[in-house]
């Protein structure tokens, strides 16, 4: 059932169901989530039911401040502090010791738990009112089935669960700004490491530290949206530097191969039948309509979509990192 997020007796509705153990979607700046008490683990258990999401990938907590993120924690510790002071409202998850007996199931058992304080106004006043009902914090992933495009819309919620989710609660927020998920820092180990890249960059991250970020390893843990393979349209994804892109497109001909290109500077072939969107030369442009993009050309019935690999600077890493998991699906 899709509500409107700038209606107070939306909100009011959505908490009520949240306090109750049910599941809401609701707008992030970044995607929109599908969220449960953390605290509730039945609750939590039907996100990844709802899903098909594995039982051993964990979900993050969304939280109104730091108060309610110190309850999930067993100590935020400093560079958690640092971290939670400089982008908290906004796009920065961080994993932190987790609290015994607090959000097990949202961790899959790990001792370690992911919070992040969003910024979208729908999300900030859901978390405030579920919160004066008892509510201490949302997990939430990504509103889709496991594995494929995360929503930037309401209506990708929607249409992702038409089938079985009639029943689901989904609070309009309109289009998400930033559009891929979170930037995901481990502060669990000496040197903070960098788990997953997102529109807050590294460097910003390190100047905040006064350090560099560790690159993930073996011993970090377990954290949203990390494997190899995600994010993937139904059609086949396969990204490749630009002169690739162009040469490949040369040699098709006379084609009647379903495909679509997304590419900054490759144009189609003079006379080409096929689609091609423009991916923008603006790397926060692309992150904010990269999974829309992807949705809307899966729409059209395509089997292929060629992708012109992003500029190799650190202000794409965001947008690689999830084109480079699609194309792995």
């Amino acid at each position: 059932m899709l509500l409107s997020g700038q209606d107070d007796g939306a909100i009011e509705r959505a908490a009520q169901a949240l306090a109750a153990g049910e599941l809401v979607a609701f707008p992030t700046e970044t995607v929109y989530g599908l969220g449960a008490r953390a605290d509730d683990d039945r609750a939590v258990a039907a996100i990844f039911a709802r899903k098909g999401r594995p039982a051993d990938h964990p979900l993050i907590v969304h939280v109104l401040d730091r108060a309610d993120a110190q309850a999930f924690s067993s100590g935020l510790g400093d560079a958690a502090g640092r971290l939670i002071d400089a982008f908290w409202p906004g796009p920065l998850t961080i994993i932190v010791p987790r609290a015994p007996g607090m959000a097990e199931a949202a961790a899959t058992g790990q001792n370690s738990i992911g919070l992040r304080c969003p910024a979208h106004p729908v999300a900030r006043a859901l978390l405030a009112a579920a919160r004066r009902l008892g509510v201490p914090g949302v997990a939430a992933p990504s509103a889709n089935r496991f594995g494929r495009i995360s929503p930037t819309r309401a209506q990708h919620v929607v249409d992702e669960f038409s089938e079985s989710g009639a029943d689901l609660l989904v609070l309009d927020g309109g289009d998400c700004e930033v559009g891929i998920e979170s930037t995901i820092v481990d502060c669990t180990a000496r040197v903070p490491a960098l788990l997953r890249p997102g529109q807050i960059a590294r460097q910003r991250i390190e100047a905040v530290l006064g350090q560099p970020l560790a690159a993930r390893d073996a011993d970090s843990p377990r954290a949203s949206g990390t494997l190899e393979a995600h994010y993937a349209p139904r059609a086949k994804l396969r990204l490749m530097p630009g002169a690739m892109l162009n040469t490949a497109l040369q040699m098709l001909g006379d084609s009647t191969l379903k495909l679509a290109v997304y590419s900054r500077t490759v144009p189609l072939p003079s006379g080409s039948r096929l689609t091609r969107r423009a991916m923008p030369d603006a790397p926060d442009q692309a992150a904010h309509e990269l999974f829309a993009t992807l949705r809307e050309l899966d729409g059209q019935g395509v089997d292929l979509i060629w992708v012109e690999e992003p500029p190799a600077d650190a202000a794409w890493d965001g947008v690689r990192d999830r084109l480079a998991r699609a194309a792995a699906a």
